[in-house]
């Protein structure tokens, strides 16, 4: 402390003594601050004697063109006034994902109970640029502020939101590119030119499935959620509904952009910064630096694309695990292949739902693979209904299927900001509206090998799903899992900092609950509590008949229990230790903390105070 109390007071004689510029006088003062607090291994709070002054935050807004807010959540309002109008229709305006993603204060899910509660930051800077991000990383490193970045704000974790912080935005920085041959940063004569797009870090797919599919008739993987921000899922390895045909979405990755904890905007890709590009692709976002946009591969696209529902209940508990039975085989004959995704669910009401999709097939082709499992069920008609008849089955031009046209609409296979003068691309799939606003009660994920389909593991497979659909429904996300992909596609997910369990995975079985938009302290808006408590451990239940075939299983880490004990090996596997030297290195004070993130374990869980 007394090297701190001379370097400060060095500082201020040199203040008094020499007419500084204010920029320069500010900055002198900030560092001197951050020192003063790095000494205690804790970050600035409001009302901390080193918290920036009013000039200071002041000269932030300025150099960055007046894009820096204070931030204030809308659901604060409402605890004053919980069953005023403003109040109900805040409510109701939040399930609409794409208001949630225009408002500062807020993220998409509200919180998870007994985790964590969407909280906003102090300000934010509303990035427009990459010197935006340059200015906001300085500002925080110099001031020993804890920093968070938000996108699209789709973290389950709560990782785009911190109380006393400074945020980063990247929402407006969502400008689409198009390139016929690129090229990365000092790969010339090392790479193949490829046709790819570039994408600010603020894009959603929604936005990028409209002007690389539906405008220039290619193919970009991304997620199925439509309203996921890119750069979130790209680092968090990032699945999509044909993620089986076409690999991680981090797979397809060639270069971004990023700004790490000095304050460089550096190139990562295969040529420059390989280290930080392969940490960036699946490490997780919000721990190697901010990335401020991304050029992705884009792919032929197929001739269609389409989708299979059917749901089909079953008699009695019996009938149902005979049935679970079918569907297991079926699938691991049939269905393990890059043709198919998405979805198979086990409910404890002994319903199976199938919400599959396609692609590379046209309605009559899948059709024809579809019924010798339609025969099997309709031959055994005192045990099985099929709530859908006949199988439904549909298939569109690829082209047009992330098109929002109004036949479309009105058939309830896409839904639209319903905003008053919303851009017509604001599009979501009806499905995921119930995620916005949620209130987490429990989640849990697993990969599941695909040696339990082999013929000797297919029936203890069966057994466990129908056990643990006893307690809690469970889902198998068959496009989640790489076993059945083209070998290209394996291999690009090799070259990534996914845990390699993934490779040869043929699903990712997932358990969760939620409720409806909630906030603690306002009155007919609370969490409940008791169902969330009553529904983890049930979900705890059904996971764990899962892992009982599959003990160290690994998990995604964007679909995965906040509680996780075990979640470096979880998430990243062997991978881990590397992601650690990627840290380090462009890291190593530790900027950049989110829950259960890489490096976090050094880092109290508000990711305040340093514990190591």
């Amino acid at each position: 402390m007394k090297r701190d109390s001379r370097n400060r007071r060095r500082l201020l004689q040199i203040a008094t003594a020499t007419p500084l510029l204010p920029s320069v006088l500010f900055s002198a003062l900030a560092s001197t601050r951050a020192l003063a607090a790095s000494a205690t291994n804790a970050r600035i709070r409001p009302g901390d004697a080193a918290w920036p002054s009013e000039a200071q935050w002041k000269q932030l807004g300025q150099s960055v063109g007046g894009r820096l807010v204070r931030v204030r959540s809308p659901l604060v309002d409402c605890l004053d006034a919980p069953s005023g109008p403003g109040c109900t229709q805040l409510f109701k305006a939040v399930k609409n994902p794409y208001f949630l993603g225009d408002q500062v204060g807020l993220t998409q899910t509200l919180g998870w109970v007994g985790a964590w509660t969407s909280r906003p930051s102090v300000y934010a800077v509303t990035a427009g640029s990459t010197d935006d991000v340059v200015a906001a990383v300085n500002f925080a490193r110099q001031n020993n502020l804890r920093l968070v970045v938000k996108g699209g704000g789709h973290s389950y974790q709560g990782t785009s939101n911190a109380p006393d912080s400074l945020l980063i935005w990247t929402r407006k920085m969502r400008d689409i590119t198009l390139h016929d041959s690129f090229v990365g940063a000092g790969c010339d004569g090392r790479v193949l030119p490829t046709r790819a797009v570039t994408v600010g870090a603020g894009a959603l797919w929604a936005h990028v499935y409209d002007a690389v599919t539906t405008q220039a008739g290619g193919y970009v993987q991304g997620g199925g959620c439509m309203t996921v921000g890119v750069a979130g899922l790209i680092q968090s390895g990032g699945f999509g509904s044909f993620s089986k045909a076409y690999g991680l979405a981090a797979g397809s990755l060639l270069e971004a952009e990023v700004v790490t904890a000095d304050g460089v905007a550096r190139i990562a890709n295969a040529c420059t910064n390989p280290d930080l590009f392969w940490g960036l692709k699946g490490g997780g976002g919000g721990s190697l630096g901010v990335v401020t946009r991304l050029t992705l591969r884009v792919h032929e696209l197929p001739a269609s694309f389409g989708a299979v529902n059917i749901s089909i209940k079953a008699a009695s508990a019996p009938a149902f695990r005979r049935l679970v039975g079918l569907i297991v085989d079926f699938y691991g004959k049939s269905l393990l292949n890059p043709h198919w995704g998405e979805q198979i669910r086990f409910r404890p009401d002994n319903v199976l739902k199938i919400s599959m999709v396609f692609q590379g097939l046209d309605r009559s082709q899948a059709q024809a693979i579809w019924q010798p499992f339609l025969d099997s069920v309709d031959g055994a008609p005192d045990d099985f209904h099929v709530e859908f008849s006949p199988l439904k089955v549909v298939a569109t031009s690829a082209r047009t299927f992330w098109a929002p046209t109004t036949f479309k609409k009105l058939l309830g296979f896409i839904s639209t900001d319903d905003r008053p003068g919303a851009p017509k691309g604001n599009m979501f799939w009806p499905g995921d509206q119930g995620q916005a606003g949620q209130v987490l009660h429990g989640y849990q994920s697993a990969w599941l090998p695909a040696a339990l389909l082999h013929d000797e593991q297919r029936q203890e497979l069966s057994d466990a799903l129908f056990a643990a659909s006893r307690h809690w429904g469970v889902s198998l996300h068959v496009n989640k899992g790489l076993a059945g992909a083209p070998a290209e596609a394996v291999a690009a997910a090799r070259d990534t900092a996914m845990n390699p369990a993934v490779l040869d995975a043929f699903a990712l079985a997932i358990s969760g609950a939620e409720g409806p938009p909630a906030y603690p302290g306002v009155a007919g808006h609370e969490p409940d509590a008791a169902a969330a408590r009553t529904r983890a451990q049930a979900i705890a239940r059904a996971m764990g008949e899962l892992r009982k075939l599959v003990p160290n299983a690994g998990s995604y880490v964007s679909e995965s229990d906040f509680f996780e004990p075990n979640w470096q090996e979880s998430f990243w596997g062997t991978n881990y230790s590397r992601l650690l030297a990627v840290k380090a290195k462009y890291d190593p004070d530790g900027l950049f903390v989110v829950h259960h993130g890489v490096g976090s374990e050094r880092w109290s869980d508000d990711g305040f105070t340093k514990i190591s």
